[in-house]
């Protein structure tokens, strides 16, 4: 079971790994990112920052996509963690169990928006996560367990 995505440029840290992890009750964390699923270095870097309690997985986006689809997730509580809206755009087109997208933080382009705190977006962004809220997944806005959340299309309506 799908637990939560989260876009988070930093991937794997301390609060993704513990505060995040711990309150989802998720006892597997897939990152699903195309780079980190070739690079050796990164993947044992990440393994360092993992939670004893959780199984931590590596796969591209195409790869996470067809683990999901053929069943052998489902026996976890999975927290998918993405490096940008790209990936998790990518991602829910391909798996529309993913209902629920928190937009923990995504670093500062030139082309970008600053939305809420350390979370900013490009039109294109705002585009594709827009696309997905109206498809019905939730998208909030939420940097830590204990903060509130705020729905992605409340913070658009502001910038507007």
């Amino acid at each position: 079971m799908i637990v939560m995505t989260r876009i988070d440029y930093r991937l794997l840290h301390g609060q993704v790994a513990f505060a995040w992890t711990n309150n989802l009750s998720a006892n597997a964390i897939l990152m699903a990112n195309d780079a980190v699923a070739k690079d050796t270095f990164r993947k044992k870097t990440f393994m360092m920052a993992k939670p004893d309690n959780a199984k931590l997985i590596f796969k591209s986006i195409a790869d996470s996509a067809a683990a999901i689809k053929s069943g052998v997730t489902d026996k976890y509580r999975v927290f998918i963690v993405v490096e940008n809206v790209a990936d998790a755009y990518k991602l829910t087109k391909l798996v529309p169990e993913v209902k629920l997208i928190d937009l923990g933080l995504s670093s500062k382009k030139d082309d970008s928006v600053n939305i809420a705190k350390s979370v900013y977006v490009t039109q294109s962004e705002i585009d594709q996560l827009s696309e997905l809220e109206n498809s019905g997944v939730r998208v909030v806005v939420q940097q830590a367990p204990a903060d509130k959340d705020v729905e992605f299309h409340n913070l658009i309506e502001k910038k507007e």
